[in-house]
């Protein structure tokens, strides 16, 4: 495995811990009935969408090579 496939494999890893953790936190603040505005709430929805897109962009810079 060259170098190229070592940081592909390490973003995706990556990638998909940060969509583990807001899923995570997503969870963790629906249950406790956290308000649409709550701190908790917002980080989930950013490490989930954080996390998707560079999974997203790996994947579709993956199949161009």
């Amino acid at each position: 495995m060259n170098g190229r496939g070592v940081h592909r494999g390490g973003t995706l890893v990556l990638s998909f811990a940060m969509l583990a953790i807001g899923i995570a936190l997503l969870v963790q603040s629906l249950a406790s009935h956290a308000s649409a505005l709550s701190g908790r709430l917002l980080i989930a929805i950013l490490f989930i969408a954080a996390g998707a897109g560079r999974m997203y962009v790996e994947v579709r810079r993956g199949r161009g090579t």
